[in-house]
């Protein structure tokens, strides 16, 4: 099977309706979002690390076997993240990249302690991250929040040392946390006391579940972890139980379908869970998750998404609300996004009516 899901059909007219669509973005990660030429920027200052100093030669190298691999690969990337600048100028290429697609809120997914335990000092690592949010709300009109997650691979140290930069050194932008890495063989309720501490300081849980492992995973997050909404979640559809609850309790699954093919979590975009999650009447957001390693961007997943419902562009301005409502932006912020996607497409079916 190739690495990457082939692309939809081309619909040149829904591509461009895409392009242009004000959007929001719920689940992304930081490092995973650095661009081919960033990532060989940065492999070129550490020439000790294996991943390639050639953007052209990085699709090889961002070729999964399975989802370990994949971990494996992405624990490769996120060493060449050493010092501040290198963090500063990682964020902000990434918000560049955001603004060329229209993305004007993205909720990135940062795991601080994969910096720190490289010895960044924790204050540098908050310090940067900030100058890049404002630098890019200033020049790129992109506001960009953080959700600090844990990498679960790393066991109870990595929480406790999450959980303390979350509540201790918190930084304006931060308004989430999460648990990331391998599902399998990393038990979510063994994060329960990191997560009630980032719960009990205003911060909202979302951790990554039902992915790569079952359906009992997402039952965990929600009861163990108290989960708002659930990072992937497309086994969810192997429990109808499961699916009721989502859909009663309006609890958001972001769901990556090229993603989820790309690292063998589901068999192809055929198969993909997502028409039978909507279909369940289960609240989704569409996402990039790690973008350029999957060779996909927002709008090709937007574009994705459309092909799996069957959505014209009105339906796509759907999709991008949901992102909108599902997000932790404030009413008034939330109310302005939404109305710039109507705005938008009501310019967007004047400019297609005949003359």
């Amino acid at each position: 099977m190739d690495q990457v899901p082939a692309s939809p059909p081309e619909r040149p007219t829904l591509r461009a309706f895409v392009a242009g669509l004000p959007k929001a973005e719920l689940h992304v990660h930081h490092v995973g979002s650095a661009s081919p030429r960033i990532v060989a920027e940065l492999a070129a200052r550490h020439p000790d690390s294996p991943v390639p100093k050639d953007p052209a030669a990085l699709a090889e190298y961002f070729t999964f076997r399975d989802f370990a691999h994949f971990i494996q690969v992405y624990v490769s990337v996120v060493d060449l993240i050493r010092d501040a600048e290198d963090v500063r100028m990682l964020t902000y290429e990434v918000a560049r990249d955001m603004a060329a697609q229209r993305i004007r809120y993205a909720e990135l997914t940062v795991t601080p302690y994969g910096m720190t335990k490289r010895g960044i000092p924790e204050e540098a690592v908050m310090e940067a991250l900030e100058d890049a949010r404002a630098t890019a709300a200033r020049d790129l009109d992109v506001q960009l929040a953080w959700c600090f997650d844990i990498p679960g691979e790393l066991g109870l140290p990595a929480g406790e040392a999450t959980a303390h930069m979350a509540c201790e050194l918190r930084p304006e932008g931060l308004v989430s946390f999460g648990l990331g890495g391998p599902e399998i063989g990393v038990p979510r309720g063994q994060f329960k006391p990191y997560f009630d501490r980032a719960i009990a300081e205003g911060l909202h849980s979302v951790p990554h579940a039902g992915e790569s492992s079952d359906a009992q995973s997402v039952w965990d997050a929600l009861v163990e972890l108290r989960a708002e909404r659930i990072g992937h979640g497309i086994r969810s559809v192997d429990d109808p139980r499961l699916l009721q609850h989502l859909a009663e309790r309006g609890i958001t699954l972001e769901v990556c379908p090229t993603s989820n093919v790309a690292t063998r979590s589901t068999p192809s975009l055929a198969d993909h869970p997502l028409p039978r999650l909507v279909a369940a009447g289960v609240p989704v957001t569409v996402n990039s998750d790690d973008p350029p390693m999957f060779g996909t961007d927002l709008t090709t997943e937007y574009l994705v998404a459309a092909e799996l419902l069957n959505l014209d562009e009105a339906g796509v301005a759907g999709l991008a609300r949901n992102a909108v409502r599902a997000s932790f932006l404030d009413t008034p912020a939330k109310s302005h996004l939404s109305q710039e996607i109507d705005a938008y497409l009501t310019s967007w079916r004047r400019t297609q009516e005949p003359t």
